[in-house]
C-alpha cells in the first residue's frame, strides 16, 4: 500500500477539501498521514487515517512560514513516504525538496492564487518572495490539479503547467436541520460562513442590515477581520448581526439549513478573488438554501447555470438591501434540488484517484 503524506499549514479541523480529498484517497486504496500545526484554539480531531500536528513558537508572519517550513522538512525527511501531496505554496517548499532530495512523487494542489491574496496587495516585498517561489518550483512539477478552471488557465499560460481542475464540491447529503444557536423571532436568516479576512464584502453586508430590520445577518468562522466587525457593529448600534465564530463542519451542516438566503460577496482585490469559487457556495446549494454572490466569472456562472439565485446589481447598502427584499420573496427549491445532486464530490473522486494512481 503506498503512502501518501498530506501537508497543510492550518489546524486541519476546518479545511473540508483536505478532508475530502484524504479521504477519497484512503478509501482507494492509499495510506493516508495528514500533516497540519496545533493552534491555541484547536479542537480535537479523529480521523479514519492518522493526524499530526506540529507546534510552534511562532503563528503568524514570516517566523510562522519560516519555522513551519523547516519543521515540516524534517519530519518528510525522517517520515517514510512514496507520494507526497503538498496543499498551497506555503507547504510547496519542503515537499519539493524532499521530492528531489529522496525522488519521491510530488502531487500539488493549489486551493488558490496565493500570491495574489487580498492581504499581499501592500506587501509587494513579501508578495514578489512567494512568486519568485511559484516561478521556481512550478514550472517543474508534473503532477498538480486546482479549484477551478480560471486558475488552471491562468498558471498552464503562465507556467507552461499542465493543472487538472478537481473542484471543491461537497458530498452529496440529506438536509437535517440541527438546533438553531439562538431564537430567530420569525425573521430571516441570511449566513455567511466562511473565513473572517479582508475583502469579504462583510462591511458592506453590515451596512445593509441597518435597511433589513426583518433579518438577522449570522456570520460564522474566524478570521482577520472579525474584532473589526464586531466593533463596526457596536458602534453603529445594529442589532441584527450575530457572530458566531468557528464551528466545526459538522455542526455547522446542521446550521445552514436554517438560512434563508446564502452570500458570498467577495470584491474584486486582484486575481485570487476574481477567479475565487468558495466553497460555501456549494454548502448553501447542498442545504438549498438560495445564494446572493459578487459579478465575477467562477461564482457566476454557477447562477447562471442552475438557476439557484441571483448576482448582486448594485454594491452599495440601499441597492442591495431591495435585491435582496426581492429574492426572499422568490422559490428556488427546484433548481435547488437539481444542482445539489450535480454539484457533489462524488462527481470529482474519480478524477482525483486517477492522478494518484498514474
Amino acid at each position: 500500500m503506498k503512502k501518501i503524506i498530506v501537508s497543510v499549514t492550518n489546524d486541519l479541523t476546518t479545511d473540508q477539501r483536505v478532508a475530502k480529498v484524504c479521504n477519497t484517497l484512503f478509501n482507494g486504496g492509499f495510506d493516508i498521514l495528514l500533516v497540519g500545526r496545533t493552534q491555541k484554539d484547536s479542537l480535537p480531531i479523529q480521523r479514519d487515517y492518522p493526524t499530526k500536528r506540529l507546534s510552534l513558537f511562532f503563528n503568524k508572519g514570516f517566523l510562522f512560514y519560516a519555522e513551519y517550513n523547516f519543521r515540516l522538512f524534517f519530519f518528510l525527511l525522517f517520515t517514510k513516504k512514496n507520494i507526497l501531496l503538498s496543499n498551497d505554496l506555503d507547504t510547496l517548499l519542503p515537499n519539493f525538496l524532499i521530492s528531489k532530495l529522496q525522488r519521491k512523487k510530488l502531487v500539488y494542489d493549489s486551493h488558490e492564487l496565493f500570491p495574489e491574496v487580498p492581504e499581499l496587495i501592500h506587501k509587494p516585498v513579501v508578495k514578489k518572495t512567494w512568486v519568485s517561489l511559484e516561478k521556481f518550483i512550478l514550472p517543474k512539477l508534473k503532477n498538480c490539479y486546482t479549484v477551478c478552471k480560471s486558475i488552471a488557465d491562468f498558471y498552464d499560460e503562465k507556467y507552461l503547467t499542465h493543472f487538472k481542475v478537481i473542484k471543491n464540491y461537497p458530498h452529496l447529503t440529506n438536509t437535517q436541520k440541527g438546533v438553531f444557536p439562538f431564537d430567530k423571532n420569525q425573521k430571516k436568516i441570511i449566513l455567511y460562513q466562511g473565513a473572517i479576512n479582508v475583502g469579504r464584502g462583510l462591511e458592506l453586508m453590515i451596512e445593509t442590515m441597518q435597511l433589513l430590520p426583518n433579518c438577522y445577518f449570522v456570520i460564522v468562522g474566524k478570521g482577520d477581520i472579525d474584532k473589526k466587525l464586531k466593533q463596526l457593529v457596536t458602534s453603529k448600534n445594529i442589532n441584527n448581526v450575530k457572530f458566531l465564530g468557528k464551528l466545526t463542519p459538522e455542526t455547522l451542516l446542521k446550521i445552514t439549513p436554517h438560512a434563508d438566503l446564502g452570500i458570498s460577496l467577495e470584491e474584486d482585490l486582484g486575481l485570487n478573488y476574481k477567479f475565487a469559487l468558495p466553497n460555501k457556495i456549494f454548502d448553501y446549494i447542498q442545504a438549498e438554501v438560495p445564494i446572493i454572490i459578487s459579478d465575477l466569472p467562477e461564482m457566476k456562472h454557477i447562477v447562471l447555470e442552475y438557476g439557484v439565485g441571483e448576482i448582486v446589481k448594485n454594491r452599495t447598502p440601499e441597492n442591495l438591501a431591495n435585491q435582496i427584499k426581492e429574492l426572499l420573496e422568490k422559490d428556488f427549491l427546484h433548481q435547488l434540488k437539481k444542482a445539489k445532486k450535480a454539484l457533489i464530490w462524488e462527481h470529482q473522486e474519480k478524477k482525483l484517484l486517477s492522478i494518484f494512481k498514474e
